[in-house]
């Protein structure tokens, strides 16, 4: 920062289309206190001047509760994969690089396309099943000691950073993710998520699933909200074995 102009300087790399080059672009904005990411790429929206002067297009971002809860702004801010919401600019090192969270097709500068979460939660059936939309009455109760370790895998909002941080997820890869393997160990816990625990267990055992988790860590010092994803990896390892095991006497 400057502390005489009050100005930040951000590197941010853009790309035009899917199918364009990346490059960055330097853009210095006058500072504020308080100011997080989001306000930062506001400024440019305002202004879309870069460092040389030259009127560019805005940059393309994307957000939406600005409290940490939604995932929509997650980006790659100074080499960490984090919320821009929730980064603010007093708190970060001078320049600030700010990159897409590329394990996801990029579409346009910062927003990309996070279709392969989703349809990681679709093979794992990260849902409580319910037949019909009439009235069910009150649904089982779990133990309190079950619902409060459930509860912190519950926080899981899809942000992309665990899935960015891993190095088993690439391009070359189909491994759902650790967030995938954390939802099906949540739903398999639920006394009516419990239905289709075998469903879970067989996703989890097909291409992609928990054996190709290399156990880096890096999921769980990422996650926003503290969730234990190796925890629940293990305890997920320990279960698909089982369940394996069972299945093969069972023949």
């Amino acid at each position: 920062m400057n502390s005489k102009k009050k100005v930040v300087r951000l590197l941010i790399e853009r790309q035009d289309d899917p199918n364009s080059s990346p490059y960055t672009e330097t853009f210095d904005i006058p500072w504020r206190p308080g100011m997080n990411i989001i306000a930062a790429l506001m400024e440019i929206q305002r202004n879309p001047v870069n460092a040389s002067g030259e009127k560019v297009r805005p940059v393309a971002w994307e957000s939406n509760c600005l409290e940490e809860v939604c995932g929509a702004c997650t980006m790659v801010i100074n080499g960490k994969p984090r919320q821009a919401c929730s980064a603010l600019l007093d708190q970060l090192s001078q320049p600030i690089t700010i990159k897409p969270i590329r394990t996801f097709p990029v579409i346009r500068d910062l927003v990309v396309n996070r279709s392969r979460m989703f349809d990681a939660l679709k093979r794992v059936k990260a849902w409580i099943p319910i037949d019909g939309t009439y009235d069910l009455g009150p649904g089982p109760r779990m133990p309190e000691a079950d619902r409060q370790w459930a509860y912190e895998l519950a926080k899981c909002f899809t942000c992309g950073a665990c899935v960015e941080a891993c190095p088993n997820v690439n391009e070359k890869t189909s491994f759902i993710g650790p967030f995938a393997i954390s939802q099906a160990r949540l739903f398999n816990t639920h006394p009516t998520g419990a239905m289709h625990k075998k469903d879970r267990f067989e996703a989890l055992m097909g291409e992609g699933g928990i054996h190709e988790c290399g156990n880096s860590q890096n999921c769980v010092q990422v996650c926003p909200k503290g969730i234990p994803l190796i925890t629940s990896i293990a305890a997920m390892n320990r279960a698909v074995d089982g369940y394996a095991f069972s299945s093969w006497l069972g023949k």
